[in-house]
């Protein structure tokens, strides 16, 4: 049987987009997929058609691609089964909105908005329309992932009582400063820029897949947070810490995010494992980054000292200049969901993105970062600047 083939459009033309864009284009069969295939039918940059072309060209992609100088025309391209939003998160809610109006699945990246009440109209306008929706958290697709959580599930190390997971980098500077120009996104306000929304929802993400995503529907629990923020010159955080508590299954989760320290001082990640998964009969260590593990250490309390590696490489396509990020699994589970006919993804399912926006606003408020109300409001303005502006 042929496989069954996804139609892309781009919405943006940055870096994010690049890679993701590549990872389409690899071959399937070199991760052992044969029953789906990507194409990029379309690219849309606010800036230009031509900023479009010059991005196919870049990422060597197919020449047939159309461009436009508009997302109002991209999604209204009737060639284009999915479209992946690529801005900043500060103009999530506008650009997923838009597609989802225009009837189109929607793959946006994460965070995938600021505000849970952006996330739940998304969601009631993805319910409305009948389209699939889902948050672009790819590290939950990574074969490493699945094999951790179905190990935890299996009971291996026993009731897991403990998460600790960072994602941080260094980016301080003498001067007190943070190596990033006022205007950059990681720090600029207007952006919704900051360590949390950006890297920490990684090391969220690991605690909320290891303590709350493998609970049944009637094991999930609500959470009590407790956070703490040490805010950058421009009033984005630089340094968060946040504790999860689990009441019921008396478990912790412990998120840490900066950008005056790095999760490893040499950047190779030989400096001890990222994420922490401990239960009373052991612990599984992940080695970093949070974002891209490609190897784990299982532990056991009962096993002599011995110490199981689990390496999970990434596979590259030698045909594209040896490229894999591994962004294609999360590309390969929008393609089966559409296929079958689902709505959303079970593995980042509505009420989690929900849930992890309600966790994330609730630290932002406890360190008083707060957002223009541009990029806050759910109120869909079709014709507005995060609509239009340049990027």
């Amino acid at each position: 049987m042929a496989p069954f083939t996804i139609k892309w459009g781009i919405l943006a033309t940055g870096g994010i987009a690049e890679h993701f864009c590549k990872d389409l284009l690899t071959n399937p069969a070199l991760r052992d997929v044969d029953d789906v295939r990507h194409e990029i039918v379309a690219v849309a940059s606010s800036t230009s058609a031509e900023r479009a072309a010059d991005f196919i060209k870049k990422i060597d992609g197919p020449a047939s691609a159309k461009t436009y100088g508009s997302y109002a025309e991209l999604v209204g391209d009737s060639n284009i089964d999915i479209i992946y939003v690529a801005t900043p998160h500060s103009h999530h809610f506008q650009n997923a909105m838009l597609a989802i109006q225009a009837g189109k699945n929607v793959l946006c990246e994460k965070a995938l908005t600021v505000t849970a009440s952006q996330t739940k109209k998304l969601v009631e306008a993805a319910r409305e329309k009948g389209v699939f929706f889902m948050e672009a958290v790819w590290v939950r697709y990574f074969p490493l992932s699945i094999k951790i959580r179905e190990l935890i599930k299996s009971g291996a190390i026993g009731p897991v009582y403990r998460v600790i997971a960072d994602l941080s980098f260094n980016k301080d500077l003498p001067n007190g400063k943070i190596d990033f120009p006022d205007s950059h996104r990681m720090v600029n306000p207007d952006l919704a820029g900051g360590a949390l929304l950006d890297l920490g929802i990684y090391s969220l993400t690991w605690v909320f897949q290891t303590l709350y995503h493998i609970k049944s529907g009637e094991e999930k629990e609500t959470l009590n947070v407790v956070s703490a923020i040490n805010k950058y010159d421009t009033g984005a955080d630089e340094t968060t810490s946040i504790i999860c508590q689990f009441p019921k299954s008396k478990a912790m989760g412990i998120a840490m995010t900066s950008l005056r320290v790095g999760t490893d001082l040499d950047g190779l990640y030989t400096g001890g494992p990222a994420i922490r998964i401990q239960g009373s009969g052991g612990e599984i260590q992940v080695t970093g980054p949070a974002y891209r593990p490609t190897e784990y250490k299982v532990i056991k309390k009962d096993g002599n000292g011995l110490v199981e590696v689990v390496s999970c490489p990434i596979p590259v396509d030698p045909k594209r200049g040896n490229w894999g990020h591994g962004m294609f699994w999360e590309a390969d589970e929008c393609a089966r969901c559409i296929r079958d006919g689902k709505k959303e993804s079970a593995t980042m399912p509505w009420s989690e993105s929900i849930v992890m926006l309600e966790t994330m606003e609730q630290v932002l408020k406890q360190g008083g970062v707060q957002y223009p109300e541009q990029i806050t409001s759910d109120v869909f303005d079709p014709n507005g600047s995060l609509n239009t502006g340049r990027r």
